[in-house]
């Protein structure tokens, strides 16, 4: 069977989806379950093995030989947080648990690196390894997830196939438990339905106009079909970026998304808080060349055609993936 970490959130629960819908029927779900708030996202899936987070490590020990490929997708993902022992316990000391019951009992291993390991970018956002100890993630978060691939790069002991994804920007369905860190689309539609306008961070660089800061935007959908490219493909072991390859701005996003519901576009710009102007990001685009390079040929959904199935055929309805 395959296990999925991080199955109940945002991106594992549309690769659960992804991977009944291609035929594997019977999954291992790993997550924390007390959130009542992600129950939704697994209530339309089947025939799943439930396993806590916390009591995974040993059942994997146990029970390895159940196991054919894992999806390590689970981890703190609060770019806001500061615990750095938090993201110790649970992005790096849990991931390497992981990798080496894998190594051990020769698992593939799919696990989410993020393209918050490049900070603001001062060696470009390509996915060479020669440049992952001189990265300078912006938080600790960033950092953890870097220390691991740092980790990884430096492992001989590895599993048959292992491959660090670092997500850029996804956005799309089943991330309504998120909070302040869901995706822009969604904080935006939510603002048009409540007060009819989108608010937007002001630009505070000479060079870039309001509204204008660019990120590479990828949609979750595309994420899970590049994840099971992955697994069925297999390529070069090593770290690849998961973004479109192509840059775009906050604006067009709020444009979509008014488009999308129909409504008139009302969007105003506020200032950036001044704890994070000095570490906002005004732009973001993965190279893609690696992932294009191992064979990977199908199209990245456009930024507008993203966000109007988003819109209209998941939050209008506040329908699940």
């Amino acid at each position: 069977m395959i296990a999925v970490t991080g199955a109940a959130g945002f991106i594992g629960s549309c690769l659960v989806r992804k991977l009944q819908d291609e035929g594997y029927a019977s999954l291992i779900v790993v997550d924390d379950f007390s959130r009542p708030d992600k129950k939704k996202n697994l209530e339309n899936k089947t025939q799943l093995k439930y396993i806590n987070r916390d009591e995974f490590i040993a059942w994997f020990e146990k029970n390895a030989k159940e196991v054919d490929f894992i999806f390590h997708i689970g981890a703190r993902t609060d770019t806001t947080e500061f615990d750095v022992n938090i993201f110790n316990k649970l992005n790096l000391n849990y991931t390497k648990s992981i990798w080496n019951c894998c190594a051990k009992h020769g698992i593939p291993l799919v696990y989410a690196s993020s393209a918050a390991t490049y900070g603001l970018g001062e060696f470009g956002y390509i996915d060479d390894h020669s440049i992952v100890e001189d990265l300078k993630p912006l938080n600790a978060y960033g950092e953890s997830k870097n220390n691991f691939d740092k980790w990884a790069l430096k492992q001989t002991i590895q599993p048959p196939f292992w491959a660090g994804m670092k997500f850029f920007n996804v956005y799309g369905p089943n991330e309504y438990h998120k909070g302040r860190m869901a995706s822009v689309i969604f904080h935006s539609f939510r603002q048009i339905k409540e007060k009819g306008s989108v608010n937007l961070f002001r630009s505070h660089r000479p060079d870039f106009k309001d509204g204008m800061q660019l990120r590479d935007f990828v949609y979750v959908k595309d994420v899970v079909d590049v994840l099971y490219f992955m697994m069925t493909n297999r390529p070069e072991n090593g770290l690849y970026n998961l973004g479109t390859g192509k840059a775009r701005a906050f604006l067009h996003l709020a444009q979509a998304t008014f488009k999308a519901l129909n409504v008139p576009e009302k969007i105003e710009f506020i200032d950036t808080p001044i704890d994070i102007r000095d570490k906002y990001q005004y732009f973001t685009e993965a190279n893609m060349t690696k992932l294009i390079s191992a064979g990977y040929s199908k199209p990245f959904t456009s930024l507008e055609d993203g966000v109007k199935d988003y819109v209209q055929n998941y939050l209008v309805a506040n329908n699940y993936y």
